[in-house]
């Protein structure tokens, strides 16, 4: 923030009013037979913009007695003294007029970043100033400009310039009304002070160009006129080049902070900068290491360096260089070598140029060999968060040289915790994420668990009713194709356990009537033998799902409904078609469930009233449904039995739409 002296800036103003009356009067006398001395015109004309230039320049920077107020001063004096001495170096229309156009310039310049660095309240007190002062400077640029590009003045402009600037009076006025002591706080931004610099620079460059472009087409006799085209040539080149060019931007940015800024680094860009960087989300199919990436990045950017490299600690202990650029870096640094423990008890940044000179101050050396002779090599930044040491970055010497003073250290701190912040909740987002696929394979283990208990169960009855029918060959063949439908089942259980999934293979069309009955006759032998109803538009439809999957849901609610009922109970499967889903119902006439129990037991996992049941048959039931479109309710009541009601989700193709 920048706080003017409430007097020093009346003062300046009083003066600037002063001086803009002395120069309406000189140029009322002109326009009479009274001529005044050409030195007293060129005077008021000289002052006048230095006065209000310097009254803006007061109001930016009044609290800063030292370099950014001298220097704005002594650019506003520079120009007032080339319009004063200009005319009367020579006579063409760049020296006449030339000056006063700079001037012009400088002062809309000045206008625009008061304007700009004000807030929404100070804008309020000053805008009528800046509507004024930008109204008269664009004046005498237009009509410099007419000027110099014609080689004489317009009459009618020049004699319209004294009624313009007596209109702008009473916004000055009312600006002083609204500004009683004067004191505003002014803000300046690095970056809009960086292309002001830059834009004015360029200006004057052109400027110096036109000067010696015109020069040489005076004292260059016939070729002159071509030594001027080629000149203007080389330096819109040579300027492209230089604005182009990322040292010299770097260089430019270093000038801007020495010299009108009291800290080199604005920290609250610098951070909103850096948080912009890291928080950029990253698309699914980026590579590994991309947040690793950019934190180099935006470390080595804060301070200009061209590259680097970053190492975060491995699981066993030991530091892995995660990403390099534009250096060669070791693959991986031990647990125990003396860097990271050096940077883990003081946390210190390691100067590199430092360390080679006086090791001693780093623990008699802590750089291993490869670091500590890279002739580029220029800071080691700890990355620590919460006193813990998550990593550290190594960056290469800047492109423009700068000193690692206490604000440069600061500000790599700052931004190294910064970037650990960001890396530490990466890294806990992967252990969420793989805790996250522990909890699916085991949910998934349970579910597999629980149909190896069904298989377990079809074999111990297949194995109590061997002894009674063995010698019967239709019970053989039964007991045979069952020990088949087991063994493919838990083959495939095993493959779901291997491959980590729920489902191998994505939903597919699946006939409704063959699944259904291949669910009964996986069901022999039960106390109740099921009874099939499909109607006749579901016997050849197609639903969508997976075959085992949903025989085995059938099932289970089968052997649910069987052991559910009485001897001599039906129990009965119906099938049907409804819209665009196939309704399935499993009805028995059991003892049913109370309400209570439907709506808070029965699809609770791992809760069962069964002596040997695991209570997730029917969660798992439901949940599968789910994720293939359909639905599974229930309406039970006690004692008379309950009925399962399965929608499942129809296979469309192109010929059953047409139909």
């Amino acid at each position: 923030m920048v706080r003017g002296s409430g007097r020093g800036l009346g003062r300046l103003l009083v003066v600037a009013v002063i001086v803009q009356l002395a120069w309406a009067v000189a140029l009322a006398v002109s326009t009479t037979r009274f001529e005044l001395p050409d030195i007293a015109v060129h005077l008021v004309e000289a002052l006048r913009p230095f006065a209000w230039s310097s009254l803006m320049l007061a109001m930016l920077w009044g609290s800063r007695p030292g370099r950014p107020l001298a220097q704005g001063l002594a650019v506003a004096a520079a120009i007032a003294v080339l319009q004063l001495a200009a005319p009367m170096l020579g006579a063409g229309p760049f020296a006449r007029f030339g000056g006063g156009l700079i001037a012009a310039v400088f002062g809309l310049l000045c206008v625009e970043q008061l304007y700009r660095n004000a807030n929404d309240a100070q804008r309020w007190a000053v805008k009528f100033l800046c509507l004024a002062l930008g109204a008269l400077f664009a004046f005498d640029l237009v009509l410099l400009g007419d000027a110099l590009l014609f080689g004489r003045l317009d009459h009618r402009w020049w004699a319209a310039r004294g009624y313009a600037a007596a209109l702008m009076a009473p916004l000055v006025g009312i600006t002083a009304a609204r500004t009683p002591d004067w004191r505003l706080d002014i803000q300046i931004s690095r970056k809009v002070v960086f292309h002001t610099s830059t834009l004015l620079a360029s200006g004057t460059f052109l400027l110096a160009v036109a000067a010696i472009g015109q020069a040489v087409r005076w004292f260059g006799g016939e070729w002159g006129a071509v030594a001027q085209t080629l000149a203007v040539f080389v330096a819109l080149v040579t300027l492209a080049a230089l604005l182009g060019s990322g040292n010299m931007r770097a260089r430019l940015r270093v000038f801007v902070a020495k010299h009108f800024f009291s800290h080199r680094y604005d920290h609250r860009t610098e951070w909103l900068r850096l948080t912009e960087l890291l928080a950029r989300p990253e698309p699914a199919d980026a590579p590994q290491g991309t947040l690793s990436q950019r934190a180099l990045q935006g470390l080595a950017d804060v301070v200009g360096s061209p590259g680097g490299a970053l190492w975060l600690r491995t699981e066993d202990g030991d530091w892995h260089c995660e990403v390099h650029r534009g250096t060669a870096a070791s693959e991986r640094i031990g647990a125990d070598d003396a860097l990271p423990r050096f940077l883990e008890e003081r946390r210190w940044i390691v100067d590199v140029r430092e360390h080679r000179v006086r090791p001693d101050r780093y623990a008699g050396g802590v750089l291993p060999p490869w670091l500590r002779d890279d002739p580029e090599a220029w800071v080691v930044v700890p990355l620590v968060l919460q006193d813990r040491l998550l990593g550290f970055a190594q960056l290469q010497q800047p492109v423009s040289p700068a000193p690692l003073d206490w604000e440069v250290r600061d500000i790599l701190n700052t931004a190294g915790r910064q970037v650990a912040g960001f890396l530490a909740v990466r890294q806990a987002v992967e252990k969420v994420v793989q805790a996250r696929q522990f909890d699916s394979f085991n949910r998934m283990s349970a579910f597999v668990v629980h149909d190896l208990k069904n298989l377990v169960a079809q074999l111990a009855l297949l194995l109590k009713n061997a002894a009674r029918h063995r010698d019967n060959p239709e019970f053989q063949r039964d007991m045979l194709e069952t020990v088949e439908n087991v063994l493919d089942r838990m083959q495939g259980l095993l493959l779901q356990l291997r491959v980590g999934t729920r489902s191998i293979a994505s939903a597919g069309p699946v006939l409704l009537g063959s699944t259904l009955r291949a669910a009964v006759a996986a069901r022999k032998g039960l106390p109740v033998e099921p009874k099939i109803d499909i109607a006749q538009d579901a016997e050849h439809l197609e639903v969508v799902a997976h075959a085992d999957r949903l025989e085995r849901v059938v099932g289970h609610l089968l052997q649910n409904a069987a052991e559910a009922t009485t001897s001599g109970s039906p129990v009965r499967i119906n099938a049907r078609r409804d819209g665009s889903h196939a309704v399935v119902e499993v009805v028995d006439a059991g003892h049913g469930m109370s309400r209570s129990f439907v709506e808070t037991r029965l699809f609770k996992p791992f809760n069962s009233t069964k002596e040997h049941g695991m209570g997730i048959g029917t969660f798992e039931s439901r949940e599968y449904l789910r994720e293939i479109g359909g639905t599974l309710q229930v309406v039970s009541t006690e004692g008379a039995g309950s009925t399962f009601t399965l929608r499942l989700p129809i296979h469309i193709t192109s010929s059953s739409t047409e139909q």
